[in-house]
């Protein structure tokens, strides 16, 4: 029956209110007193939650708040509260927001409490953390109450302090336990049930779904399973990459015509699970995770990797040097044993395609040596050349920095390419001054002793010390733009020579030596330097990009 009220809504609801907040907070217990509190202490208390998507905080701020005001009834009343969501019980105080701020306030001698409450020990210690806390607290002459103690804790009490330590190795052991059972427990839905464990689905697949979900509970929440199905989209670039890889292109090769076909990568493709990757492109590293992953066998893996925690005591994150992801032997992953669903590739391609990514050296089993590696600059842009292996022979090339996630820029020049072969030929019968010299290994080594380097261009090579005078910066776009307040040093250019010290590094380029130069640099600021040097070697500053370009 609904209760019927004599007066109005308004004037019941206050007389409500009122009677509430008349009633007292502790029951009446049969044959007991009740204390009253003419003031008493003033208490903080301190609550958590440990996330804030699995937990609700208010329910949980008012669980923990009641258990608290049990503790302090009778002798005294909380006058402010504070609450940190999301953050772990492993986690110090000082690097817990509303922790840390509630012990700057107990150092204040002007705060606004006497005690500090908590409504469980668990929510706001692990490990020794809670006599660090006491011992800072009391430092400033503020009480910590807990509900295990019934009161105040006192170190001084050798029951309290086998009290602290008992709880603070229980509620490390929870933690503990909770990881392993876990982990344990994920391994076995993947290896017997065949079950997607979340996470975002590889690159060729997307999720669908699979039925109730499996626990009768969550079912009847509404909860469902999902299960990897192929993506119309992308699978077929999978399957790409893989035929590509088994017609004998490198990982690096297949990134750079993706690019070249402005394939959009993995990050592109899907923003919503990668905000962070907008930008994006196909790299090495990317291909070479698609060729590694089993997953497009059909079968479900799971603990590939884990999460090395590098706690010196376990379960403790204080004692953390940072959590790292490290890879698991082959023998500790969790493979269903059946297909979960549809394959991009073949069992036998798959395990062929990490045959050649497992080859160390050529088919031939011969090493490849590329002895004037370092030796060599390139006249056009001042990257060091790299090795690159055709037909059978060392030779040496520069791409001006395009790499297989940098294509090359609309006006780049050429890429310079020389065989180690006619390299070392041509420079031994251009330069008779070099004694000795017979062949790549002496000249390499003749190269090193001198500290010099041979600048290769298209068509021209020239070997430079650092006590030649540089060559003529090449590229210029305009006569005009070479002419500058600084056109008295000429030796302005990019090589391995001639470091100029830490005011003058941010131009990234060298002084052949020029007085005058060394002597404006450091006068100028590295701002006001880097313009000039930029107009000295020919580029026009309004037209320069911020984007840096990789050097090789």
């Amino acid at each position: 029956m609904p209760v019927r009220s004599s007066s109005p809504s308004g004037s019941s609801s206050s007389s409500f209110d009122a009677w509430v907040s008349a009633t007292p907070s502790v029951p009446r217990v049969r044959g007991r007193g009740q204390p009253r509190v003419g003031g008493g202490l003033r208490f903080a208390f301190y609550g958590r939650i440990s996330t804030t998507g699995y937990q609700d905080p208010v329910s949980s701020r008012a669980w923990q708040i009641e258990a608290a005001q049990r503790v302090v009834a009778g002798r005294g009343r909380i006058v402010v509260e504070f609450f940190d969501p999301g953050a772990s019980r492993s986690v110090p105080w000082v690097k817990r927001p509303q922790a840390a701020e509630l012990l700057a306030a107990a150092a204040d001698p002007d705060r606004g409490f006497d005690a500090v409450v908590v409504g469980e020990f668990e929510r706001a210690f692990a490990g020794g953390e809670a006599r660090r806390v006491i011992e800072t607290l009391a430092g400033c002459g503020v009480q910590l109450w807990l509900p295990e103690a019934q009161g105040p804790v006192d170190l001084d009490d050798p029951e309290h302090r086998a009290l602290l330590m008992m709880l603070g190795h229980q509620s490390q052991r929870e933690v503990l336990r909770t990881r392993f059972r876990v982990r344990s427990a994920m391994a076995a839905q993947a290896r017997e049930q065949g079950r997607h464990l979340g996470g975002r689905p590889p690159y060729g697949y997307q999720l669908v779904d699979a039925g109730p979900h499996p626990n009768q509970v969550q079912a009847s929440w509404g909860r469902r399973r999902h299960r990897l199905d192929v993506d119309p989209v992308t699978a077929p670039h999978v399957r790409w990459i893989f035929a590509c890889r088994l017609a004998g292109m490198s990982a690096a090769g297949i990134a750079r015509e993706l690019n070249e076909r402005r394939i959009p990568s993995p990050g592109v493709y899907d923003r919503v699970r990668n905000p962070h990757r907008a930008q994006a492109v196909w790299t090495l590293r990317t291909v070479a995770a698609i060729l590694a992953n089993p997953r497009y066998t059909g079968r479900q893996v799971w603990n590939r990797q884990y999460t090395d925690h590098r706690e010196a005591v376990p379960g403790d994150k204080r004692t953390s040097l940072g959590p790292v992801r490290i890879w698991n032997p082959r023998a500790d992953w969790a493979i269903s044993a059946d297909r979960t669903h549809p394959a991009l590739v073949s069992d036998d391609d798959f395990t062929a395609a990490q045959e050649i990514s497992a080859q160390a050296v050529p088919e031939d089993g011969s090493q490849r040596r590329y002895a004037l590696t370092g030796l060599l600059m390139c006249a056009d842009c001042g990257r060091r050349l790299s090795g690159h292996w055709v037909n059978g022979r060392p030779g040496y090339r520069c791409r001006h920095g395009h790499t297989s996630a940098q294509p090359a820029a609309e006006d780049a020049p050429p890429w310079v390419y020389w065989s180690e072969a006619r390299l070392v030929e041509q420079v031994i019968a251009g330069n008779a001054a070099l004694p000795g010299v017979g062949g790549v290994a002496s000249l390499a080594a003749n190269l090193r002793r001198r500290e010099a380097v041979i600048v290769c261009g298209s068509g021209s090579i020239k070997i430079e010390t650092a006590d030649d005078q540089p060559i003529t910066p090449v590229r210029v776009r305009d006569e005009s733009d070479a002419v500058g307040p600084r056109q008295k040093c000429s030796g302005l250019r990019e090589t391995g020579h001639n470091r100029l010290n830490s005011t003058t590094t941010a131009a990234r380029n060298r002084c052949g030596g020029c007085e005058n130069c060394i002597g404006a640099a450091q006068q100028e600021t590295p701002s006001d330097l880097t313009q000039s040097v930029m107009i000295d070697m020919g580029f026009n500053v309004s037209e320069l990009s911020c984007a840096p370009r990789p050097r090789i």
